[in-house]
């Protein structure tokens, strides 16, 4: 059930009336108004597979036995440890077994092979489940805090709505237990603000995908990447720059559109993207880019890895391991490998800039920072988005080869991708002020504004709807 349709718009609406419908603040209403939401989001994922909502449900009950037991064992280390290590290991386990076990199989065969001990290893016929990182990633955070003493055990049922809640099940953002268990634990709130938000961010989410970026893929995107040999040096240029335009309305309109759907449910979800394209360096874009993710990375993995607490070369070895796993959690493929250490050795090199970087030197004008940090991200992107290997040193041989060509892209994919980038450079905080206005004019101004805007955009999207690019991960 993908957000611009039909079929999930009356889903919604139907939520949307039996949780106001509970809107009180009696005990019995926020647990009412709980056990529906949790069911409500259990259709939503079985509208894909019903076969994964028991892993849903196995996954929120084993990581809330493991909670406890860290928990309960307080005091005593090497208990709370054993526990915390039996629920990671868990929850890596089904993401290796899900996301990774073919590829590395695949990756063995040919190891056991050159040493002499050639087997025949099984490969198995399994789909991956819809959105298994992310509440994956919910459950390892949550079992990480509870040894931290950073959250409470959850009851069972806030751990299960925390994990299944429908908004941000697929692709995030990646929500820490201590910012939404407490409001699951206490009546709803809706303000004027919060309904004018909720609804520009889905209204401008369902732009962002089903225009800027469906078109952009559809039309050039998607042909292009296809087969790169058939395209000139000027054409293949101006596909990386439309997949970084793609990539970021497509996955930046999910996450605007499920803050909206949480807001319009009374409920606060952070901030997921920040204008990532306009950063000056890569450790400002890993400040906006997919916000929940890479404080998650930083949190539960580069700090555990040793931070920079312990001199340089330990931080760059953190540093270059995070991203690397950070590239290889969007999926079994080196592509994503490489992707990852693009970033880490930037990230590196920054900071090693910054440590050794001679102090007569002027420092590097900040438009200029910005141009290189975006041509940098672009260049991971081919390899983000290429099938293979050799598909991406296909297309970037095709670039490096400065190869005539016509130019297949149209004046409307050049126009949105303009627009797409145009959205960086605007008012930082564009949204809330409109939000700030919007609330002031009266309802039906309000509705009649949106329901225009919603027409005007069903109006100008392709047909069909694709599904969201991070669905993959």
């Amino acid at each position: 059930m993908l957000f611009p349709t039909l079929a999930f718009h009356l889903f919604f609406v139907a939520v949307f009336l039996f949780s106001w419908s509970l809107r009180g603040s009696a005990e019995w209403q926020i647990e009412w108004r709980k056990i529906g939401l949790l069911v409500a989001s259990w259709i939503f994922y079985g509208a894909w597979d019903w076969r994964f909502v028991s892993l849903l449900l196995l996954s929120s009950a084993l990581n809330w036995i493991a909670g406890n037991a860290i928990h309960a064992n307080e005091g005593q280390q090497g208990r709370q440890k054993l526990w915390l290590t039996a629920g990671l290991v868990f929850n890596l386990g089904v993401l290796g077994l899900f996301k990774y076990y073919n590829f590395f199989v695949l990756q063995l065969a040919p190891v056991l092979t050159s040493m002499g001990w050639e087997r025949d290893l099984p490969v198995l016929e399994i789909i991956l489940p819809v959105g298994v990182s992310f509440f994956t990633f919910q459950g390892i955070g949550y079992l990480v805090d509870i040894y931290r003493r950073d959250t409470p055990p959850a009851r069972l049922l806030d751990l299960t709505l925390l994990m299944c809640f429908f908004p941000h099940l697929l692709a995030g953002p990646i929500v820490r237990p201590t910012h939404l268990i407490p409001q699951f634990q206490t009546a709803p709130r809706l303000t004027r603000e919060m309904v004018a938000m909720g609804l520009l961010l889905i209204v401008w989410g369902v732009f962002k995908k089903a225009v800027i970026a469906s078109e952009i893929s559809i039309a050039f995107v998607d042909p292009l990447f296809a087969d790169p040999a058939k395209h000139g040096s000027l054409d293949l240029l101006l596909g990386a720059y439309a997949y970084a335009v793609q990539i970021y309305c497509d996955f930046s309109a999910y996450t605007d559109t499920a803050i909206g759907l949480a807001a319009l449910l009374g409920y606060r979800f952070p901030r997921n993207f920040d204008q990532p394209y306009r950063a000056a360096s890569l450790q400002d874009f890993w400040r906006r880019w997919h916000i929940s993710l890479s404080s998650w990375l930083r949190d539960y993995l580069y700090i555990p890895l040793g931070g920079s607490r312990h001199g340089l070369a330990r931080t760059c070895l953190s540093l270059g391991l995070t991203m690397v796993l950070g590239g290889l959690w969007h999926g079994a493929s080196w592509n994503f490998v490489i992707w990852g250490m693009i970033h880490g050795g930037m990230l590196i090199a920054e900071r090693l800039w910054k440590e050794f970087r001679p102090a007569n030197l002027p420092h590097v004008p900040h438009w200029l920072g910005v141009v290189f940090t975006f041509h940098i991200v672009t260049l991971a992107w081919i390899f983000f988005r290429c099938a293979s290997f050799a598909d991406s040193m296909a297309y970037l041989g095709g670039l490096a080869a400065l190869a005539p060509g016509a130019v297949t892209a149209g004046p409307l994919v050049v126009g949105l991708m303009l627009l797409g980038m145009g959205l960086h450079f605007g008012p930082p905080r564009l949204m809330p002020a409109i939000a700030l206005r919007l609330r002031l004019a009266p309802a039906w101004a309000v509705a009649l504004l949106l329901a225009g805007c919603l027409m005007l955009v069903e109006a100008m999207r392709p047909d069909g709807v694709a599904p969201f690019i991070y669905f993959q991960f």
